[in-house]
C-alpha cells in the first residue's frame, strides 16, 4: 500500500476537501487545493487509488471524486417515488458503492408535480442534516428502470406486479424472456406513461415456494448472499489455525451460552460467581466470553473485505445471510458446547449494587459447558421438572448467574433506561419451510439476564478503550429533536396528557408518561408514538452517548460474528491491550467516521429486509383467512385512509377512506384522526375494532381491509373521541426492551 510522504495531504484532509469543495473535486482540483508539486501529483494519484480500493472514495462521471456513501455535487438521478404527501424522492442512477444501499434524495421541484417516477434528471446535490436534497437542473432522456415483480396473466396477456407494497402500478410485459405466469422476475421498464412496457431480464423462480420470501428482500435490496471463491478458500485455510500460545485457559469454568432456540451462531457466553475479595463484599465476579473473530478475520483479507461490504448478518425466518462464511460463523468461531474455542474474555467485577467496579480483557480459550435456549435456562431456574431431570447439572451454574444479574438489574433500574412494552413477532416454520404459526415472542427473565450482561460488557469495552486513548466505534443514540418532542406534545394533548417542552428530557421522562397513563385504553398508541419520537441509533467514533440506555459510553462488542462494528472494537482492544495479531490498522483507525457511516446504512438495509420478509410471511399466513372478520388495531391514520394491524399477529393493512362510507371524512393531522363530516364517526390511531380481511398479498406483504357487513359506524372515543367500538381491555404484553444483541 502507498505510504504518503511529507507534503501530501492525509486521507482525512482529502475527504474534508471533497466534502467542502464548491466544485466537483477531481485529481487536478485536489492537487491545486493543496498546492502540490508535479512530483507530489504522482504520489497523490497512488494515494487516491488506495483510498478508492479501501472504499473511502468513489469517482463520479468526469473523474471527480466523492466520499464513499456520499453523492457527487452534480449527478444524474432517477425519480424513485412520489409519496402520498406529494414529495418527490430520487436515487443516484450510477451507484457503485458495493454493499451500500443508495441514499434517497428529496427533490425540490420548481413546479410541483412536474416530475414522475422513472424520470431522469441532472441535479445539483447538497447534504442537509442526516439526508440529501436535489435541485433539478435538467430533465434527461428516459432510460430503462428495473423492477422486481411477479408475472400474472389476464385475458391472454402478461402483466408485471411489483413486489414493493408502495408500487401501485402494473406493467404490460413485452418480452417474458421464458418466464411463466407466477414467476418472480427482474424486469426492465421502457417507454413513457401510459405506455410503459416491461422486458424480463432475469427469472428468479416461484415467489410462493417455501423459503422464497427472503429471496425477494435479498434481490430487492441488493444484499450480497454469495461469497467469492477467494473468501471461501481463505476461510477454509484460517479455520485450521491453531489457537496459539499465551491464551488464558478458562476451560475449567462452566461458561454457558444462552441463545434463541433457533440460533444459527453463538457469539457470547457467560459465567459468574460470588466475589471473595473483601473490598467487594456482596459483589460478584463475571466473565462475558465473546468469539475471538479478530484472530481469524484479519484486516484487508478477502474475508474481511466481504464482511465489510455486508456490514452485518441478516436474519430471516427461513435463512441467515451471514457476514462471515459458514465455516467461521457457524463452526470455528461459534461457541459450541464441549468444543475448545478462541474467545476474547471480558472479566468484570460487579458491586452488590450492580455497578461496574473494574474490567480487563484477555484472549482466552474456553470450553462451553452448555448451549441453552432461553426457555430451557428459564425452566431450569424455575424448577420445571422435565427440564431439570435432563439438565439438572446446570442449576448450580445458573443460580450465581441469576444472583449476579439481580445486582445488574438494580443498576439498570437506577439509571432508568427507556422501557417500552413492544410486542415482537416470531414466525415459526416447519422443516419444509411452511408457516406453522405467527405470534408475539415471549419475553423471559432469561432474555433480560443475557441483555444486561451484554450491556455491561459493551460499556466495559467502550470505557476500556477510552482509558487507553484508543479508537472506539461507539453505538450512538441521540436524544429526540425538539421538532419531534413538539409533535409528541401536540399528540399527547389530544389525550389531556401534559408534556412540558422546557424540561431536560431523559428516558425516565417517557417512562413517567407511560406510568401516568397506567392501563388506559390508549396506552399502546402512546408507546408507539414515543418510539417514533426517538432518533435512529448509528455508529461513529465520536461519543454522543446512548440516550435510550441512559449510558454515557457505549460500544458494540458482543456480536463480532454478525456485526462488523463489533469486530472493529475487538481489533481496537487487541491493539490497545497488546493481545497479539489481528489488531486495528492505523489507516482503519484514521477512517472510523466513514466506516461508521457505511455500516450504519448497511444495518438499516438489513432491518428493512428482515421487516419486509416478516410482513410477507404474515401476509402468507393470513392469506388463508381472507374474508374473515378479525380484531385489528389502528396503527396510522392518513388523509386517504388508515392502517391497521391484526391483533396478536401483526402485518400492516390499509383501510381506504373511500370504503368507509358515502360521507366525507375530515383528516386531523395533529390528532391523527378521520372524522365523518355528518355522522361525527371517528377513526383514531390506537383504537381496536373489527374489520374484514379483504386481501393478503404474500409477495408484497400488503394487507387490505374492509368494513364488516352491517358495521362501520364509528363511535366517539373517550377524551372527546370515541372508539369505533368499546376497546377491549387486554392483559399487558411482556415487557419488551430493545434486544441487547441488537442495541
Amino acid at each position: 500500500m502507498y505510504k504518503p510522504k511529507a507534503g501530501l495531504p492525509t486521507r482525512e484532509q482529502i475527504l474534508d476537501f471533497i466534502a467542502t469543495s464548491d466544485v466537483p473535486a477531481g485529481k487536478r482540483e485536489i492537487a491545486k487545493g493543496f498546492g502540490l508539486s508535479a512530483q507530489d501529483k504522482i504520489g497523490l494519484k497512488a494515494l487516491l487509488k488506495d483510498m478508492a480500493d479501501e472504499g473511502l472514495i468513489d469517482s463520479a462521471p468526469g473523474r471527480a471524486f466523492h466520499k464513499m456513501g456520499g453523492i457527487p455535487k452534480v449527478t444524474v438521478l432517477r425519480i424513485a417515488d412520489v409519496d402520498d404527501g406529494g414529495n418527490v424522492w430520487a436515487v443516484p442512477e450510477r451507484w457503485e458503492a458495493e454493499g451500500v444501499p443508495p441514499p434517497r434524495l428529496r427533490v425540490r421541484e420548481r413546479k410541483r408535480g412536474a416530475l414522475g417516477v422513472g424520470e431522469r434528471i441532472l441535479a445539483r446535490t447538497e447534504e442537509a442534516g442526516n439526508g440529501w436534497i436535489a435541485h433539478p437542473m435538467k430533465v434527461l432522456a428516459p432510460a430503462s428502470e428495473q423492477v422486481l415483480g411477479v408475472l400474472r396473466e389476464e385475458a391472454g396477456r402478461l402483466w408485471l406486479t411489483g413486489v414493493d407494497k408502495r408500487e401501485r402500478r402494473e406493467f404490460a410485459v413485452a418480452d417474458a424472456g421464458g418466464a411463466a405466469p407466477g414467476d418472480l422476475v427482474l424486469a426492465e421498464l421502457a417507454g413513457k406513461p401510459p405506455k410503459i412496457a416491461a422486458r424480463v431480464v432475469s427469472k428468479l423462480g416461484d415467489p410462493f415456494a417455501a423459503r422464497s420470501f427472503s429471496l425477494i428482500a435479498i434481490h430487492k435490496l441488493g444484499i450480497p448472499d454469495v461469497f467469492s471463491q477467494e473468501a471461501l478458500d481463505e476461510a477454509e485455510r484460517v479455520s485450521k489455525l491453531p489457537l496459539g500460545e499465551g491464551r488464558e485457559d478458562l476451560r475449567d469454568l462452566p461458561i454457558v451460552a444462552i441463545d434463541p432456540e433457533d440460533a444459527r451462531d453463538h457469539d457470547d457466553a457467560v459465567w459468574a460467581e460470588a466475589d471473595d475479595d473483601p473490598s467487594n463484599a456482596g459483589g460478584w465476579k463475571a466473565i462475558v466470553a465473546i468469539a475471538d473473530v479478530s484472530f481469524y478475520v484479519r484486516p484487508k483479507s478477502e474475508v474481511d473485505r466481504e464482511a465489510r461490504r455486508r456490514g452485518n448478518s441478516v436474519y430471516f425466518p427461513d435463512r441467515v445471510v451471514p457476514m462471515l462464511p459458514e465455516i467461521l460463523s457457524a463452526e470455528v468461531c461459534s461457541l459450541k458446547e464441549g468444543a475448545d474455542r478462541a474467545a476474547l474474555a471480558c472479566h468484570l467485577r460487579i458491586g452488590k449494587d450492580g455497578s461496574l467496579k473494574s474490567w480487563r480483557f484477555t484472549r482466552a480459550v474456553v470450553r462451553i459447558a452448555a448451549n441453552l435456549a432461553y426457555e430451557e435456562a428459564q425452566a431450569i431456574i424455575d424448577g420445571a421438572s422435565s427440564v431439570v431431570d435432563d439438565r439438572g447439572d446446570m442449576l448450580s451454574v445458573l443460580q450465581p448467574l441469576w444472583a449476579c444479574w439481580h445486582a445488574l438489574a438494580k443498576a439498570r433500574d437506577a439509571r432508568a433506561p427507556l422501557d417500552l412494552d413492544l410486542p415482537e413477532r416470531r414466525v415459526v416454520l416447519d422443516e419444509q419451510g411452511r408457516i406453522m404459526s405467527v405470534s408475539p415472542r415471549e419475553r423471559l427473565d432469561a432474555h433480560r439476564l443475557i441483555e444486561d450482561y451484554m450491556i455491561a460488557a459493551n460499556v466495559a469495552a467502550a470505557k476500556a478503550l477510552e482509558a487507553k486513548k484508543a479508537p472506539v466505534m461507539y453505538r450512538i443514540h441521540e436524544p429526540p429533536s425538539r421538532e419531534k418532542l413538539a409533535a409528541l406534545k401536540e399528540y399527547l394533548e389530544t389525550f389531556d396528557v401534559p408534556f412540558a417542552l422546557g424540561q431536560v428530557v431523559r428516558p425516565a421522562t417517557f417512562n413517567h408518561i407511560i406510568e401516568r397513563i397506567g392501563d388506559a385504553d390508549f396506552r399502546p398508541q402512546v408507546m408507539e408514538q414515543i418510539l417514533r419520537t426517538q432518533t435512529q441509533a448509528y455508529y461513529a467514533p465520536g461519543n454522543h452517548g446512548h440516550f435510550g440506555l441512559s449510558l454515557g459510553s457505549y460500544a458494540h462488542f458482543t456480536s463480532p460474528i454478525r456485526r462488523y462494528a463489533d469486530l472493529i472494537v475487538h481489533r481496537s482492544l487487541v491493539s490497545a491491550y497488546g493481545l497479539g495479531e489481528g489488531g486495528l490498522p492505523a489507516d482503519d483507525a484514521a477512517n472510523m467516521e466513514s466506516v461508521g457511516e457505511i455500516i450504519s446504512r448497511l444495518e438499516r438495509r438489513a432491518m428493512e429486509a428482515e421487516r419486509d420478509t416478516t410482513d410477507r410471511y404474515v401476509a402468507a399466513f393470513l392469506s388463508e383467512r381472507v374474508g374473515q372478520v378479525m380484531d385489528v388495531r389502528i396503527t396510522g391514520v392518513t388523509n386517504f385512509g388508515f392502517f391497521a394491524t391484526v391483533e396478536g399477529i401483526g402485518g400492516d393493512g390499509l383501510m381506504p377512506v373511500r370504503d368507509l362510507g358515502g360521507e366525507y371524512f375530515r383528516f386531523d393531522e395533529g390528532a391523527r384522526t378521520l372524522t365523518g363530516e355528518h355522522s361525527g364517526d371517528v377513526f383514531a390511531q390506537g383504537q381496536t375494532l373489527e374489520l374484514r380481511l379483504a386481501e393478503a398479498n404474500p409477495v408484497s406483504g400488503a394487507l387490505r381491509f374492509e368494513m364488516p357487513e352491517g358495521k362501520g359506524a364509528a363511535q366517539p372515543p373517550r377524551g372527546g373521541r370515541k372508539p369505533v367500538r368499546e376497546i377491549k381491555r387486554r392483559g399487558r404484553p411482556a415487557n419488551i426492551r430493545h434486544q441487547g444483541k441488537r442495541r
